[in-house]
């Protein structure tokens, strides 16, 4: 059974940094298409970032240059790395394979 966890959200100041992490099992991470998804209040769900199985990564350009997906093939992890963020970056972030996704970590940005 595929299952992903999302863990690693919070409180942040405007300009601060977390690092989202995705555990995956059922699976290999290294040979899947992995994304991160958010969905902020009142709005609905939206790409953020994808890792291919070749490890090339794509980043929505409002994230470009801020955040860093990667995955660590022995721990069966997905990351993202979410630095200089902004109020705007508040959402439910979500990881995902395919139509699945994990219950999803609350990332808050506030000061």
């Amino acid at each position: 059974e595929v299952q992903l966890a999302e863990s690693g959200g919070g409180l942040v100041q405007p300009g601060g940094s977390l690092r989202l992490s995705c555990v995956a099992s059922g699976f290999t991470v290294s040979s899947a298409v992995m994304k991160w998804y958010r969905q902020a209040p009142g709005k609905g769900l939206e790409w953020v970032s994808i890792i291919d199985s070749d490890g090339k990564r794509f980043y929505q350009a409002s994230v470009k240059g801020r955040f860093t997906i990667s995955r660590d093939n022995a721990k069966n992890t997905v990351y993202l790395q979410l630095n200089s963020l902004d109020t705007e970056d508040t959402a439910i972030y979500y990881c995902m394979k395919g139509s699945i996704r994990g219950q999803g970590t609350q990332v808050t940005v506030s000061s």
